[in-house]
C-alpha cells in the first residue's frame, strides 16, 4: 500500500452506515459471510478505499466481485490468509461512490474449511447512510440459484468454484428489476426431499432455520452457522422457492447407501418409466411440510413455487403439493410459477444456464413480483 500513509483505518464494527446483505449472525467484528449473493455495502465519499479480508479453505476457494455504483468492476480469487485489497483509489474524493462487496460463491457444504471474513477498511474519506430498498426478497434453491455455470465457457465441465456468480444470476438480476433488497440459501445438488444422488440428508428445508447449518466443521460451528436465524430482524416481501430439479434427478440417479447404517435410500421409476406413486407422494409431501415450515417463519411473505430452467418434469406434482397446502390451511398467498427452459442457446457452463438464461428468467419472474407486490 504504498503511497496511502494518509489512510485511516476502521474496523467493520466503528463505522455507523454499513450495510450487510444476506443471513449472519449479526457480528461486525468482523463480518462473516456465508451465503451467496451475501455482501457488504457502503456509500464512502473519498480518494481510495482498501478492505481487509480474511478468507480460508480446503478444497474451495472463496470469489468476491466489486461493484462501484451497481456496476461489477472486479471479480477476483481470493488466496488464504488475512491481507488487504484494494477496492479503488484515485478517484474523485469529493464524489460518493456506492460499494457493494458480493460473495460470488454458494456456502459450501463440502469444505469444512471454506470461510469469508472481513475485518477493517482504510480510507481517506467519510461514510454516509446506505439508502434502504423498498422492498424485500428471500430466494432458496439448488445450483441454478446458487449461479453455477453463469460464469465459464459452454464446454467447461470442471466443478470449480470460478464457474459460480452470485452477481449474474437470477436472483440479483430480479432483485434489481424488483428494487429490493435479496437474501439467497442455496445448495448445488440439494432438493426439498433429497439431493439428486437420493441422499436424504441433502435437503434445504432440514437446515432452513439456522444461519448456515448446511456447513460443517469446527470453525464454521464456531463462526456461528449452525445458530438459529433472527427471523424477525428480516422479514420478506416475497419467498421464492426454486427446488424440485435434484429431486427429479434422484429419480434417474443409483440409490444411495448410508455408509453408517448400511440403510439404502431410492427414488423409483417404475417399468415404463413413470414416477413410483409412493415416492412421488414423498416428494408432493415434503412440499407441503417446507411451505408449512416458511409461513411460520415468514408470516406475510408471499411464498411463490418458481420451477424450471432446466425441465419440468415435477411441476404436475408440485402443484398438486401446492394446492394441497392451500386447501389444508386456507394460506391464499402462495403460488407458482413456470420459469424459462434453458436452451442451446441460453446454457452456460457444466450444463447448466448461461448468463442470457438468468436474464431471461430474471426478466420474466420479476414481472410477476412486481404483480404481487403491487397486488394485480
Amino acid at each position: 500500500m504504498s503511497g496511502n500513509a494518509h489512510l485511516q483505518v476502521q474496523r467493520l464494527a466503528e463505522i455507523e452506515h454499513l450495510k450487510i446483505h444476506g443471513r449472519t449472525t449479526g457480528g461486525l467484528d468482523p463480518v462473516t459471510l456465508f451465503w451467496t449473493g451475501s455482501a457488504i455495502e457502503l456509500n464512502v465519499q473519498a480518494s481510495g478505499l482498501w478492505i481487509e479480508v480474511e478468507s480460508g479453505y480446503d478444497q474451495y476457494e472463496s470469489w468476491i466481485s466489486i461493484l462501484i455504483n451497481s456496476v461489477p468492476v472486479s471479480r477476483q480469487m481470493l488466496n488464504a490468509g488475512r491481507y488487504w485489497i484494494c477496492v479503488f483509489r484515485g478517484m474523485n474524493p469529493d464524489t460518493v461512490k456506492n460499494i457493494r462487496i458480493v460473495k460470488e460463491v454458494q456456502a459450501m457444504s463440502g469444505d469444512p474449511g471454506c470461510y469469508l471474513q472481513f475485518h477493517a477498511v482504510r480510507t481517506d474519506g467519510a461514510f454516509l447512510p446506505v439508502e434502504a430498498k423498498p422492498y424485500r426478497l428471500e430466494f432458496i434453491g439448488d445450483s441454478i440459484t446458487s449461479g453455477e455455470g453463469v460464469i465459464g465457457a459452454r464446454e467447461e465441465l470442471d466443478w470449480i468454484p470460478a464457474w459460480f456468480s452470485g452477481v449474474h444470476n437470477y436472483t440479483a438480476l430480479t432483485a434489481e428489476a424488483v428494487n429490493a433488497d435479496y437474501r439467497v440459501i442455496s445448495q448445488s445438488g440439494w432438493g426439498v426431499l433429497t439431493s439428486w444422488d437420493n441422499n436424504p440428508n441433502g435437503n434445504i428445508p432440514d437446515i432452513y432455520e439456522q444461519v448456515c447449518g448446511l456447513l460443517t466443521g469446527e470453525r464454521n460451528e464456531a463462526l456461528g452457522a449452525h445458530k438459529v436465524n433472527d427471523f424477525e430482524s428480516w422479514q420478506p416481501d416475497v419467498v421464492v422457492v426454486n427446488l424440485g430439479t435434484n429431486d427429479n434427478g434422484a429419480f434417474h440417479s443409483p440409490e444411495w447407501v448410508d455408509e453408517g447404517t448400511g440403510q439404502r435410500y431410492k427414488q423409483r421409476l417404475k417399468e415404463d418409466g413413470s414416477y413410483h406413486e409412493d415416492d412421488l407422494s414423498a416428494f408432493e409431501t415434503a412440499v407441503v411440510k417446507f411451505l408449512g415450515k416458511l409461513r411460520r417463519y415468514n408470516n406475510t411473505a408471499h411464498i411463490l413455487w418458481a420451477y424450471g430452467m432446466l425441465g419440468i418434469p415435477l411441476m404436475p406434482a408440485i402443484y398438486r403439493a401446492v394446492d394441497a397446502y392451500i386447501q389444508s390451511t386456507g394460506d391464499k398467498k402462495v403460488s407458482v410459477f413456470q420459469l424459462p427452459d434453458m436452451t442451446d442457446e441460453t446454457a452456460g457452463a457444466r450444463t447448466h444456464p448461461g448468463l442470457p438464461a438468468h436474464q431471461q428468467t430474471a426478466q420474466e419472474l420479476s414481472g410477476y413480483i412486481k404483480g404481487l407486490l403491487s397486488g394485480s
